[in-house]
């Protein structure tokens, strides 16, 4: 059975330094349950209690399940991958240790870090993402992360490719699948962020469902986007002015990204993600709006 989630970013808890005060937890916590949705995200370190029982009570008082725990990390500096590590096993640890065994350490890139990467956004070439040997060092790295968090833990890990870093298009979600051993790594399939990359997550979804393990919806404006490109906005100012828009007001076919998840009879979990920035408008109306569009998928 599908059950339908939402996430911290949703309320402009994001990782990135932004200009702005974004929502506490328990506000967080209240309207993601006051709208509709079954379960969440645990946000960036610190965001909601880093102690398991009041974690377990705060999630138990209001119904909801924990999914999973952001992780950044700056794949092409070693020297970064030890505090990421530290980091990981603890976020880990306090899933498990709350009662949920069965959340995911979600890995990305430290996106919107690298000037370049967060510069060229939606429209990187080839000759500004990794080489074949960066490519092998970083498949090697999460590996060793995925495996080490297992060990620790016995929480999976799933990578987020994302716009903004260096796991963005569809030919590097490919290298990433090549690069990571499939029994420790699985994707999450982001379908908002997979269009900004240049692709279509359908497509994906039907070529390597076994690597599938988790789903984030999120709509895409290709008419933002084509406006980023002409006036060269980086990735923040193009989420800024609204390129994540409300489920089903972009490009993302959802209705058949659905059809296709119940063909293959998925039954984990979809997070709702749209990046409502401080100030960009009402977190909570908004994920009242996405809630209710599922519901005419029957999700």
């Amino acid at each position: 059975m599908i059950q339908i989630a939402n996430a911290p970013c949703s309320w402009g808890v994001l990782e990135f330094d932004l200009q702005g005060e974004a929502a506490g937890y328990a506000q967080v916590l209240d309207e993601i349950r006051d709208t509709g949705y079954a379960g969440t995200e645990l946000g960036d370190w610190g965001f909601m209690p880093t102690e398991s029982a009041r974690l377990a009570d705060e999630l138990g008082a209001r119904e909801l399940a924990l999914l999973g725990a952001f992780v950044p990390v700056r794949w092409a500096d070693p020297n970064k991958h030890a505090e990421a590590l530290e980091v990981a096993v603890k976020a880990a640890s306090l899933m498990r240790d709350a009662g949920f065994a069965e959340a995911f350490i979600v890995l990305a890139d430290d996106n919107g870090t690298d000037p370049v990467r967060k510069a060229e956004a939606g429209r990187v070439l080839p000759e500004q993402g990794w080489t074949g040997a960066a490519w092998k060092a970083a498949g090697s790295a999460i590996n060793d992360f995925a495996g080490k968090i297992r060990d620790e833990t016995g929480l999976r890990s799933v990578f987020h490719h994302h716009a903004g870093g260096y796991v963005e298009t569809p030919s590097e979600i490919q290298c990433l699948l090549e690069e990571t051993n499939p029994d420790l790594v699985g994707l999450v399939l982001d379908t908002g962020h997979y269009a900004f990359g240049g692709g279509d997550a359908l497509d994906v979804l039907k070529q390597v469902p076994d690597r599938i393990w988790h789903v984030h919806f999120k709509d895409f404006h290709a008419g933002i986007a084509e406006r980023g490109r002409e006036e060269r906005w980086d990735y923040l100012c193009s989420v800024q002015e609204g390129v994540f828009c409300k489920l089903g007001e972009g490009q993302v076919d959802f209705g058949a990204f659905t059809e296709e998840l119940r063909r293959q009879d998925y039954d984990g979990w979809i997070v709702v993600e749209q990046d409502v920035l401080p100030g960009m408008g009402d977190p909570k109306a908004c994920a009242q709006y996405n809630r209710d569009y599922l519901k005419k998928l029957s999700l």
